[in-house]
């Protein structure tokens, strides 16, 4: 399986953990000059779930992102969007 796929998977289980509303939450991956982006898009509510008190859960979210990425020596980023509507 490739490796940006398999980040995607679990980035996809993770944040399906936290979430309230999983059928508004979607991780959207891409690449772009060798770089993988996740893109999570979030209905508002569950925002503050997923960010967490000081940043706290994003901030382990891509610690474990990055230490994944770094055994498969790749370069990632994670970013969220307010995309979804209930």
């Amino acid at each position: 399986m490739d490796a940006g796929i398999a980040l995607k998977e679990f980035l996809e289980f993770v944040i399906g953990s936290l979430v309230r509303n999983r059928e508004f939450a979607a991780v959207v991956h891409e690449v772009h000059g060798g770089r993988h982006v996740y893109r999570l898009r979030l209905a508002p509510e569950d925002m503050g779930r997923i960010i967490g008190r000081n940043g706290f859960t994003v901030s382990a979210i891509r610690s474990l992102l990055d230490a994944a990425a770094r055994r498969h020596h790749i370069k990632v980023s994670l970013r969220i969007d307010e995309d979804a509507k209930p």
